[in-house]
C-alpha cells in the first residue's frame, strides 16, 4: 500500500509531500490546479519514460519518490532479495529522478537500480487507469491469472505450467542425449580402432619403452658384450695366472710378513682378504652374465617389433605411454555412453510420453474451467456495465486455442469489450475513451476485488462525462473497491467524494513568479465547502452548504458506505 508520495520540480509542483491513507481517497480541485499532473508524476515510479519537460521551469531536475509498506506481500519481498534489495522491514521505497540533460536514474531502497525493475515493483503495486497505460489488466498474463483466480483454476494453472517444464527441460535433455549419441556414432569406428589398437598393445608399465630400448642395446651389441664379458672372467677369474690366482701366491707372502712381525696380520689380513673375496664374486658374477647374453637375432628382432609398436602408439596419441593409456580410456568411455545413451534415451521416451499425456489431460482441465469461469466473469462484468453509464456495454473473454501446448495452458486470454450496439468486441487495449475504460476497469476490479493483489488502484477520468445516477453508482462500485484496495480517485463528482475515506483537495497557488501546486486533506466544513463547490452552488451561501452537508450526512450514503465492508 502507498503511504508517502513526495514531488519535487515536476511540472507547477514545486515540492510536495502527501501522507496517504488506506480505503477510498479521492483528490478534487478547480480544473488545472494540477490533480492529473500528481498521477503523471507516479506513473515515473510504473515505468512510464522519463522526458525533460517535466521539470519545473528553472530547474535542473525532478525528482519523485513513493513510499510503500509490503509487509503483506511475501511475493515482493522475496523478489527484493532475488534482486538484492533490502526490505527486510517491510517497507519499500521507490525513487525516480530525471534532469535537464535527459539523464534518467533511479533508485530503491536508496540503492541504485534501473528504470525497468522501479517500474517492474511500482506495476505490481499501483494500477493506473486512465489515460495512462499501466493497466495491469491490459496485459496477457493478468488477464489469464484472474481468470484462472476467478474460475479456481489457478493451482491448476500451476501444475500444468510445473508439468509443462518437466516435458521440456526432458525433451531439452534428450535432445542432448540425440546430439552426443549422433557425435560418437559418427566416430564409434575410430573409436573402436583406438580401443583394440590400444588395448592389444597390453600396456602394462608405463617406463616400458625405456626399459625396452636399453635391452635393445644390449642385444644389438651382444657378440661385443660376450667378447668383453669373458675375457674379464679369464683376467679375474678363470684363466691360469689369473688375478685370484695371483692373489693366493702373494697371500703366501703375507702371512710370512706376519710371522716376523704379528702386527701386519692385524694391519693387512682383513683387507687382503676383502679384496680377494670381492674379486672372486666379481669373476663369478662376469661369468653368470656372460650366460645371460642371449645371441639370437630373432629375439633381437621381437624386441625391435615391440618398440617400434610402442612408438607408433606413441607418435599417435602420446608422447607418452601414460597418454596412450588415457587416449584408450576416453576412447572406451565414449563407446561405453553410445551404449549408455541408447538405454536413456529409451527411459526419456518413455517418460516423455507419460508427461505428454499428463500435459494433455492438464490442458484440457484448464480449458473446461477456463471456458467455465469466462462465462460466468462474462455475466457478471456485462450485468454491472449499464449501471456505470454503458447502458448497450458487453464483456467478453476470448479463448484462442494455441497449436501447441505453452506452458500458459492450451488457449490465449484475451479480455474484449464493446460499448456500442452493432460493434464487435475489442481488445481492453483498444477502448478509445479514457474515462469509458476506467470503468470497465471498475467493472472488474468489483467483482475481481478479493482476487486482485495490486493493493493501490488509481482512478482518472473515471467520470468523464457521467452525472446522476450514473455517477452515484460509480461512487458506489468505488467504495465497494475500496473496502479491498486502496483507491485512489481524480474526480468532479460530488457524489464521489461524498463516499470518500479520505478526501484531498488540490489547489494552484504561486510562488514568486511561478505557479505552485499544493495538496491539503479537507475535514468538517473544509470538506463541506469543497462539496458544496462540486455541487455547483456558491460555497459562501448557507443553502449550498446545507446541500453538501445533507450528502454526506444522508442515510442513503451511509448505507452504500456499508458495501465496502
Amino acid at each position: 500500500m502507498l503511504t508517502e508520495l513526495r514531488i519535487k520540480n515536476y511540472a507547477v509542483i514545486e515540492d510536495l509531500s502527501v501522507q496517504v491513507e488506506p480505503g477510498l481517497v479521492v483528490l478534487t480541485g478547480e480544473t488545472g490546479a494540477g490533480k492529473s499532473i500528481i498521477v503523471g508524476a507516479l506513473s515515473l515510479l510504473l515505468g512510464e519514460r522519463a522526458t525533460t519537460d517535466v521539470i519545473r521551469a528553472g530547474e535542473d531536475r525532478a525528482l519523485v519518490e513513493a513510499v510503500f509498506d509490503i509487509g503483506a506481500r511475501e511475493d515482493l519481498r522475496r523478489r527484493c532479495d532475488e534482486a538484492g534489495i533490502d526490505a527486510q522491514d517491510g517497507w519499500l521505497v521507490l525513487k525516480r529522478e530525471v534532469n535537464v540533460s535527459g539523464r534518467s536514474r533511479a533508485w530503491i531502497n536508496g540503492s541504485p537500480a534501473t528504470a525497468a525493475l522501479t517500474g517492474e515493483f511500482g506495476q505490481a503495486l499501483v494500477d493506473l487507469h486512465g489515460q495512462h497505460e499501466h493497466q495491469t489488466l491490459l496485459h496477457a498474463k493478468p488477464q489469464r491469472d484472474i481468470l484462472d483466480a476467478y474460475g479456481g483454476a489457478t493451482e491448476l494453472a500451476e501444475e500444468l505450467h510445473g508439468c509443462w517444464m518437466q516435458l521440456s527441460e526432458l525433451r531439452r535433455r534428450r535432445e542432448e542425449v540425440e546430439e552426443r549419441r549422433a557425435r560418437t556414432e559418427e566416430r564409434a569406428g575410430l573409436l573402436r580402432h583406438q580401443v583394440e589398437e590400444i588395448e592389444a598393445a597390453g600396456l602394462r608399465e608405463p617406463d616400458e619403452d625405456l626399459r625396452l630400448a636399453d635391452e635393445e642395446r644390449r642385444l644389438a651389441h651382444a657378440e661385443e658384450l660376450l667378447e668383453r664379458t669373458t675375457g674379464l672372467h679369464d683376467e679375474i677369474y678363470a684363466s691360469d695366472g689369473s688375478l685370484c690366482d695371483r692373489l693366493g701366491s702373494l697371500r703366501r707372502q703375507l702371512d710370512a710378513l706376519a710371522k716376523i712381525d704379528p702386527r701386519a696380520e692385524a694391519e693387512f689380513s682383513e683387507l687382503f682378504d676383502t679384496a680377494y673375496y670381492a674379486l672372486q664374486e666379481l669373476g663369478e658374477r662376469l661369468g653368470a652374465y656372460r650366460e645371460s647374453i642371449d645371441l639370437s637375432q630373432a629375439a633381437l628382432e621381437r624386441l625391435r617389433q615391440r618398440i617400434d609398436t610402442l612408438f607408433r602408439l606413441k607418435s599417435k596419441y602420446g608422447p607418452t605411454l601414460e597418454n596412450v593409456v588415457e587416449a584408450g580410456k576416453r576412447a572406451r568411455a565414449e563407446l561405453d555412453a553410445l551404449d549408455l545413451a541408447e538405454f536413456e534415451l529409451e527411459e526419456l521416451s518413455r517418460r516423455e510420453g507419460e508427461l505428454a499425456a499428463q500435459l494433455a489431460e492438464l490442458r484440457a482441465k484448464l480449458s473446461r474451467a477456463r471456458r467455465k469461469g469466462a462465462k460466468a466473469l462474462v455475466a457478471e462484468v456485462t450485468a454491472i456495465l449499464p449501471e456505470l453509464g454503458m447502458p448497450d456495454g458487453r464483456f467478453e473473454v476470448a479463448l484462442r486455442e494455441r497449436p501447441e501446448i505453452a506452458s500458459t495452458g492450451g488457449e490465449d486470454v484475451e479480455f474484449q469489450v464493446t460499448l456500442n450496439k452493432g460493434f464487435e468486441p475489442r481488445s481492453l487495449a483498444k477502448v478509445a475513451s479514457g474515462g469509458e475504460l476506467s470503468r470497465v476497469m471498475l467493472a472488474l476490479k468489483t467483482i475481481l476485488a478479493r482476487l486482485d493483489r495490486i493493493p493501490t488502484l488509481i482512478f482518472d477520468e473515471i467520470d468523464a462525462g457521467i452525472g446522476g445516477i450514473v455517477g452515484q453508482k460509480v461512487a458506489e462500485r468505488l467504495k465497494l473497491v475500496g473496502g479491498n484496495h486502496q483507491v485512489f480517485v481524480i474526480t468532479h463528482l460530488p457524489q464521489i467524494a461524498a463516499l470518500a475515506d479520505h478526501h484531498l483537495l488540490v489547489t494552484k497557488g504561486s510562488k514568486g513568479k511561478k505557479p505552485a501546486t499544493q495538496v491539503s486533506e479537507l475535514h468538517g466544513e473544509e470538506r463541506v465547502r469543497d462539496l458544496a463547490r462540486m455541487l455547483g452552488g456558491d460555497p459562501e451561501r448557507e443553502a449550498s452548504l446545507e446541500h453538501a452537508r445533507a450528502l454526506l450526512d444522508s442515510p442513503s450514503k451511509a448505507a452504500r458506505a456499508g458495501l465496502g465492508r
